[in-house]
């Protein structure tokens, strides 16, 4: 077990601090506290604890020379930070009594935490998990990201439609940063280019200042904290003085709002012109300000660039932050003097990129008259890096960054990185195989794997502590810093007493959702239902609409035989669709029609309820992944890079019903064959079927159940049919992600899924094996495989 705090605070400690921000940090008296007082006491608290660790990390790092890793990504969804802090600092028991000392209600505290916005789906959350294991490994890290003011947007219903509102977590104190004005960076953007005394000298016609906002992450044990360093965007100039005294206010102000716009949300609409400029700009922004900051911190300690790749590791999180290597090597070249050839091969060195899909649409691309506007000299240095990789490699005339009048982001990563990494290993080959087969000809030694993980201390032991209280009572505690541990279960699947209390575990999980957030949303949920659930962004690769067809036609079924013996079962829905995407909210709009037919029909109401409740995010998950029994991964196969909410469900006890694709291979090989439902086709399967003309309205024809339910929605069963007529169209006509393909096979399986929950010591003893071999899913096996085979890192153990 890894140390702790040299003295660990007591009850009385925690309760005498807690009073001591209440009063002196908050102004108020006990009497007078509501409950967000006293979340803010308790935030202070535990933030006093953290500061120790976190200043003497940085320290260390410094002392011992580490080489210190940096991680770029637009998105960190951290969630609430409180719970999991109490966690890592090992401080429950302490501060749980300290809490009852204070006639405070533990759960309703920590609550009142808002989610921070700052993410969509994996992408953030890996990041944030990745940000949790570094400081567990004590790894020299900071991550780098945007500090959004509304961040992802707050979903509703309304008549079954998403709607979008601005998301207000930064409208209260964030407890947790502090403010470092004097880490400021000025971020340019147009303007013109021009030569002086040979160099290339850039002058930028607008101009924002990035401020850096900073938040410890406390690693497992208490004893390293590593920072995340959000930037906050602020005008240069707060305000035009004599344009507001010529009486043109909103001129006067424009300085101001430029700033914010930058940093106020997370992926604003790119469907049009003004939107691709403005996340076109944020993602220069946070770039920009990370690599100034970087080299700033560089030089502080060390006089010689070429030292740069020995003390520097730069992980680029996707394509958006792949304006790294023009930045970088602008910032040598145009600043530090250095000549091309010099910088490029620093940048190669330092950089690396980690590839998160296989959509050509999600590996961004901008027109070159839209990089040449918004940032003149990276244009020109993005010309430099494609000629000399040509000159160099003797490419096929088609590989390029730069073709058809676009720069193509995935190239520009892939051709400035030292390392490319996919986040699976069916992934990774794909990678190699399809989306940079032609590069990784090239540079064959490029790409390695890195399969994703989870943090196990917030998705197992923070929100699941049910489980958490029979694991310690089973096999002791160290599985928290050890997740391998968990194969210590292996021996009691067996008994029976074990797997009473495993299924206990669940069934007390399923209770508090269905007391909770499902009776919220009128639905009547049985806890001996099997609670099947799948919880994810909204995108037509991860197939939804699949998972609500088959539904219909279930409902179908019963409604015709209401006595055949049928399983209860709680379909639940959540995630969000990006505003622009039309037929990801038509799918929403379906599935919510769909659940108020089904569930006030008296006829099936007991053996099938759907729920979807709105604003999914990273608190309401913790409720939801602990209370599943069975995980829908069903995405096409060869779509999802990797999923790690599969790997949450699985380490959390739920089995999976899923296709290979992804990490769902890894897990199907480590869980075994007969504890996961497969279905579906493979991606070599799929890619075929895809390419034979008509297989969409072949697979519907062949398919009774799937022709009753595109027949029930295009009649109008579920709200007005005209609502579903291109989803319709398109699902008969094109089904790029083989929705009909697939159908039958997954409806048999779900099936399937039916006969093997009727049979509960069976059931929990697959869940049981699920869990014990869920080990390699942790994020700290991750990281670990960075630092060696990546970054080149070691830990500082001293």
């Amino acid at each position: 077990m890894r140390p702790t705090l040299t003295q660990a605070p007591s009850a009385q400690d925690l309760r005498e601090k807690i009073l001591f921000h209440l009063t002196h940090t908050q102004g108020r008296g006990p009497e007078f506290a509501t409950v967000f007082d006293w979340r803010l006491a308790v935030s202070y608290t535990v933030r006093d604890l953290m500061v120790g660790p976190w200043v003497g990390a940085i320290r260390a790092a410094r002392d011992h020379g580490a080489k210190r890793v940096y991680y770029l990504s637009m998105e960190f969804l951290i969630g609430r930070i409180l719970g999991d802090a109490i966690i890592n600092l090992q401080l429950e028991p302490a501060i749980a009594e300290a809490l009852t000392q204070l006639g405070l209600d533990e759960q309703e505290i920590l609550d009142n935490e808002p989610d921070a916005a700052l993410g969509n789906g994996g992408l953030g959350r890996l990041a944030a998990c990745f940000m949790e294991s570094l400081s567990s490994l004590r790894c020299p890290a900071y991550g780098y990201g945007i500090r959004y003011e509304h961040g992802l947007f707050r979903q509703s219903f309304e008549n079954g439609q998403q709607v979008e509102r601005p998301e207000d977590w930064l409208n209260q104190p964030h407890p947790w940063e502090f403010v470092r004005i004097d880490y400021s960076y000025r971020i340019g953007f147009k303007g013109q280019v021009e030569t002086v005394d040979g160099r290339a000298v850039w002058h930028p016609g607008e101009s924002v200042i990035a401020r850096a906002y900073d938040t410890p992450v406390i690693g497992w044990g208490g004893d390293w904290a590593n920072s995340l360093r959000l930037w906050g965007a602020h005008p240069t100039t707060l305000l035009d003085l004599p344009r507001f005294n010529a009486g043109d206010y909103a001129a006067a102000a424009e300085p101001e709002a430029l700033a914010r716009t930058l940093s106020r949300v997370l992926y604003p609409d790119d469907t049009t012109e003004s939107g691709k400029e403005l996340r076109l700009k944020q993602e220069y922004f946070l770039t920009s300000a990370a690599l100034q900051d970087i080299l700033r911190r560089f030089l502080a300690e060390h006089d010689d660039l070429s030292l740069l790749p020995q003390k520097v590791a730069i992980q680029l999180n996707d394509t958006h932050p792949a304006i790294a290597g023009p930045e970088l090597i602008r910032l040598l070249m145009d600043d530090h003097g250095l000549p091309f050839e010099r910088a490029r091969d620093l940048a190669r060195a330092t950089l690396n990129y980690t590839n998160h899909t296989l959509l050509p649409e999600a590996l961004e691309r901008w027109s070159t008259w839209l990089m040449g506007r918004i940032l003149p000299r990276h244009m020109q240095i993005i010309q430099m890096i494609d000629d000399d990789h040509r000159d160099a490699t003797g490419r096929p005339s088609h590989v390029g960054i730069v073709h058809n009048d676009q720069v193509h982001m995935g190239e520009l990563a892939f051709i400035m990185a030292g390392r490319v990494n996919g986040v699976s290993a069916l992934h990774t080959d794909l990678v190699r195989d399809t989306v940079f087969a032609d590069l990784h000809k090239l540079h064959p030694d490029r790409i390695v794997n890195q399969t994703n993980g989870v943090a196990p201390r917030r998705w197992l032991r923070m929100s699941n502590p049910s489980l958490t209280r029979l694991l310690d009572d089973t096999i002791g505690n160290g599985w928290t810093g050890d997740l391998d541990q968990l194969q210590g279960l292996e021996d009691h699947a067996q008994d029976a007493s074990f797997r009473d209390s495993l299924r206990a575990a669940k069934r007390a999980n399923k209770v508090w959702l269905s007391n909770g957030l499902l009776t919220k949303l009128g639905v009547k949920a049985d806890p001996d239902a099997i609670f099947d659930v799948q919880i994810k962004r909204m995108h037509e690769y991860k197939r939804q609409l699949l998972n609500i067809l088959e539904a219909i036609a279930l409902w179908h079924r019963i409604h015709d035989d209401p006595n055949g013996g049928w399983t209860p079962r709680v379909k639940i829905f959540g995630g969000k669709a990006a505003p622009g995407y039309w037929l990801a909210k038509s799918v929403i709009h379906l599935i919510n029609d769909v659940a108020a037919t089904i569930n006030s029909d008296p006829i099936t109401s007991e053996y099938l309820q759907i729920a979807y409740p709105p604003n999914y995010n990273v608190s309401m998950a913790e409720d939801l992944i602990p209370a599943a029994d069975l995980s829908e991964q069903i995405s096409t196969a060869g779509k999802e890079a990797s999923g790690t909410g599969n790997m949450k469900f699985t380490m959390n006890g739920a089995l999976t019903i899923g296709t290979l694709d992804g990490a769902n291979v890894e897990i199907r090989e480590l869980v075994g064959s007969e504890n996961f439902f497969l279905f579906g086709l493979t991606a070599e399967e799929a890619a075929a079927e895809k390419a034979r003309p008509g297989h969409a309205r072949a697979a519907i024809e062949a398919s009774e159940d799937l022709q009753v339910a595109l027949q029930l929605i295009a009649e109008g069963r579920f709200g007005q049919a005209d609502s579903y007529y291109s989803l319709l169209d398109r699902t008969w006509n094109d089904d790029p992600f083989l929705v009909a393909s697939d159908f039958d096979a997954y409806f048999a399986m779900q099936r399937q899924v039916d006969r093997a929950f009727a049979d509960p010591a069976s059931w929990v003893r697959m869940a049981a094996l699920n869990i014990a071999r869920s080990g390699f899913f942790s994020s700290d096996r991750t990281i670990r495989g960075y630092m060696r085979d990546i970054w080149d890192v070691r830990p500082v153990t001293a």
